[in-house]
This record gives C-alpha cells, sequence and structure tokens, in this order.
C-alpha cells in the first residue's frame, strides 16, 4: 500500500518552499494547496477526491500538494497546525479553508465559489 500511496502523489504536482510563490502565489487560476504528511491517515483520505478535482478542473484551476514534513517554511507561514489542510488561493491571498476530510461535494462549492 505505501508504494502505491507514493505513486499516487507523484502524480499530483508537489510544491515545495522554494517552488511555493511562483506555482500558487503568482497564479492567474485559482488554486487548492492541499497541505499533507506521508504519515497521515486522513490525508490518504482526501488523496483521491483532491486528485479528482484536480482532473476535472484542469485548466480552470490548479491542484498541488505541500508535504509539511519536507516544506515547513511554507506550512508554518500559513499557520498549518492539523493536516490535512487545504488552502484556496485566489490572486496569491488565501480565500477559503477546510481542515480535515470532507465530502467532495464541500470542496468543489468552495472552489465554484472563487472560479
Amino acid at each position: 500500500m505505501h508504494d502505491e500511496f507514493q505513486i499516487f502523489f507523484n502524480m499530483a504536482l508537489n510544491v515545495t518552499d522554494a517552488t511555493f510563490k511562483e506555482v500558487v502565489l503568482d497564479s492567474d487560476v485559482p488554486v487548492i494547496v492541499d497541505f499533507w504528511a506521508v504519515w497521515c491517515g486522513p490525508c490518504r483520505m482526501v488523496a483521491p477526491i483532491v486528485e479528482e478535482i484536480g482532473a476535472e478542473y484542469e485548466g480552470k484551476a490548479k491542484v498541488v500538494k505541500v508535504d509539511v514534513d519536507n516544506n515547513p517554511g511554507t506550512a508554518s507561514q500559513f499557520g498549518i497546525r492539523n493536516i490535512p489542510t487545504l488552502l484556496f488561493f485566489k490572486g496569491g491571498q488565501v480565500v477559503d479553508k477546510q481542515v480535515g476530510v470532507v465530502p467532495k461535494p464541500v470542496l468543489v462549492k468552495k472552489l465554484e465559489a472563487i472560479l
């Protein structure tokens, strides 16, 4: 299962402390940032939902992931205390937030509100 989990996450765009500004803050489309960690069980539950949304909204929005263990600067900058945390960015600003696992329609509604 661990290998499948790693392969799954390698499909998504992983953002680092070094690339966060360019990929997220300077984006011309809304961005959902999934703050996660390999050891986080609930992160595994939300991952397929986030991947689906990324595929469905390709071209209209970006969905990226930040591994909090490897990118503590970005996690700290945005006050991430619990994972999974999804931050919704538009125009370089956080405009919405979701902590924990929720059904896909909740995330889609938040994204639709900022498109």
